[in-house]
Formats: C-alpha cells, sequence, structure tokens
C-alpha cells in the first residue's frame, strides 16, 4: 500500500514538473558546474554544444541530468527538478537519483524515496542512490534502513568508498546526536 502511494506521488510531481512552466536556471556562480557558474536565468549548459541554450525538451539527456545535478548541488532545488524532469529517458537512474536528491533536500523526504527506489529498481548497484536514501531514512527518523544501506554499499564498493564514508560519517553523527 506504501509503494502504490509513494509510486503515486512520484508519478504526480513528474507530471506537474513536465507542464510546469519555464525553468529558471540562472547562474549565479555558487554552483559545482558550468549551468550555475554561466548560464543566464533559463538557460542550462549543453556540452554538445559547449554553450549555455535554452532549457527545453529535446536536449540530450547528458546535458540535462548535468545541469540538474549542478542546479541540485547548488541548493537551487526547484530548478533542478524542472530541468530533470525534462529528460527523454525518466528511467535513468542518474535523473531519478537526483530527482530524490532535489525534492529531500526541499523538503519532500518522502517523494524523494519514491525516486531513490525507483532509481534502485533501474540499478540496484548505484551506491551513491545508496548513500542518499540512507540520509532520506535518517531524517525520517529510521536508523536501522539507514544502517542497511550502509552495509548494501559496503557490499558493492567497499568500506573505502567515498558513498560508504559519507553515510557512514552521517550514521555516527546522528547516533551521537
Amino acid at each position: 500500500m506504501l509503494v502504490r502511494l509513494m509510486r503515486r506521488s512520484v508519478l504526480a510531481v513528474v507530471a506537474v514538473s513536465l507542464v510546469a512552466g519555464p525553468v529558471l536556471a540562472a547562474g549565479d556562480g555558487n554552483g559545482e558546474g558550468e549551468t550555475t557558474k554561466q548560464c543566464k536565468a533559463g538557460q542550462i549548459w549543453d556540452k554538445s554544444q559547449n554553450k549555455c541554450v535554452e532549457a527545453r525538451s529535446g536536449l540530450d539527456d547528458d546535458s540535462l541530468y548535468e545541469a540538474g545535478r549542478d542546479l541540485a548541488l547548488a541548493g537551487r532545488y526547484d530548478e533542478a527538478i524542472k530541468v530533470l524532469a525534462l529528460a527523454a529517458d525518466k528511467t535513468d537512474p542518474r535523473i531519478l537519483n537526483y530527482l530524490g536528491y532535489a525534492h529531500r533536500k526541499a523538503g519532500r523526504v518522502t517523494v524523494g524515496l519514491g525516486y531513490y527506489q525507483e532509481a534502485l529498481r533501474q540499478d540496484p548497484d548505484y551506491t551513491l542512490v545508496r548513500e542518499y536514501l540512507g540520509e532520506a531514512y535518517l531524517q525520517k527518523g529510521d536508523l536501522a534502513s539507514a544502517r542497511e544501506q550502509l552495509s548494501e554499499i559496503e557490499k558493492r564498493a567497499g568500506k573505502g568508498s567515498r558513498e560508504y564514508a559519507e553515510l557512514a560519517q552521517r550514521i555516527e553523527a546522528y547516533v551521537n546526536g
């Protein structure tokens, strides 16, 4: 029942995102990549053209992913969601992961969980999703599920991976309060 409700929430958010107005991807210089460093409002960095272009459907998914990730990491969550929703491949685990991240960071943790779970259905070995999923579980107060994701990361990438270290640190901080 909960899974069905979460899928409906994810689908509703995706549908709303697809019909939303223009994307506002302003370049304020505070982000991680070319979109947030160089592009004006309503534009994203298109790596195939090596320039800023209007954010719209039909751009290559890699450019949309990179721009959406950059916006999300820069804390511009709603802009990131709009850009990521333009991707043609709605099953791309990278797109799903950053949709989950942006929703979670914007305070919509349950919606984020749905995107993370869908990303893992597409690629169970995607450890970055597992790290972010573990963080989402901590936000919900579910330490056991966060530890389960840490264990899954260890199986897939080992204790030396960045994802393992990051989630282990978050769990430790949560436990030590």
